[in-house]
């Protein structure tokens, strides 16, 4: 009786701080909404935690009218970005885990030495390289780059997801008559949807909140990101903190949609990338 009671009180104790670990990220949230529902004077007159005199709704729709091709930019870059990435990722983990040739583990150390580079030092020589090419200010070009620095994170959450798959599958699968990509595509990638869903959902989230490559790679305003829309609101005196709060509203209701959709496989993926 004695342990029961203990459990209850241990499993309140743990409810209790997750409601006041949760007030505590949201307050940051409800203060950013009370601003953005403001207008200027009362943000000015009044301190940021007291409710708006006036709910001013326009806010948002004059926030999404100076940010909505950014935002569409933003979507381009990520949607077409973040699943070919992933299938990169997703093919070089399973040649590094499921085809056995000798250098798996030496290659995939080289792979995580990306991870190690500051990409700062890389700044120079990829302007250099996309100059070159012609690739500046393109889509291809922002691509390559993003993708090259999302492999190394990528390969090393799939090849610890993948490597908890038994290896008897492969056998079945040879006896079917799957070739490698048969059974990549068949029975590896459904297997794999998990750790799949994870990296869409953080990969997504890096590459919509992506800043300074963007600002290096990118110098046409009319192909600007988002993160790159919200500086609009913000002039050379002053900063218009109102428009601001809903441009920065705004921006994450899609990285909420991706969560949303993709968080029942978020825990279980992780816990696959950290077995191996």
């Amino acid at each position: 009786m004695e342990e029961v009671q203990q459990s209850a009180v241990s499993k309140a104790a743990t409810y209790i701080l997750l409601i006041v670990l949760s007030l505590l990220f949201l307050i940051p949230i409800a203060f950013i909404v009370m601003t953005a529902l403001k207008s200027n004077a009362d943000l000015m007159r009044n301190p940021v935690y007291r409710l708006p005199e006036v709910f001013q709704w326009s806010n948002f729709a004059e926030a999404w009218d100076k940010m909505k091709l950014y935002i569409r930019n933003s979507l381009v870059i990520s949607v077409v970005k973040v699943p070919i990435g992933i299938l990169i990722e997703a093919l070089a983990a399973y040649a590094l885990t499921r085809m056995g040739f000798k250098w798996a583990n030496a290659l995939f150390a080289v792979f995580l030495v990306g991870m190690m580079i500051p990409f700062q030092a890389t700044l120079v020589p990829l302007n250099m390289m996309l100059n070159y090419f012609g690739l500046e200010n393109t889509y291809p070009g922002i691509f390559i780059v993003y993708i090259g620095f999302g492999i190394p994170f990528g390969i090393m959450v799939l090849r610890g997801f993948l490597r908890s798959i038994p290896k008897e599958l492969d056998e079945a699968a040879y006896i079917d008559g799957c070739a490698e990509l048969g059974k990549f595509f068949r029975i590896i990638l459904p297997i794999a949807m998990p750790a799949i869903a994870t990296l869409i959902i953080l990969d997504f989230l890096s590459t919509w909140n992506e800043f300074l490559l963007a600002q290096i790679f990118i110098t046409k305003d009319s192909m600007q990101p988002v993160t790159a829309g919200l500086l609009t609101f913000q002039g050379q005196h002053s900063t218009n903190y109102t428009l601001l709060s809903a441009g920065v509203l705004i921006s994450i209701v899609p990285i909420l949609a991706v969560y949303l959709f993709f968080q029942k496989y978020f825990v279980s993926g992780m816990a696959g990338a950290v077995k191996g």
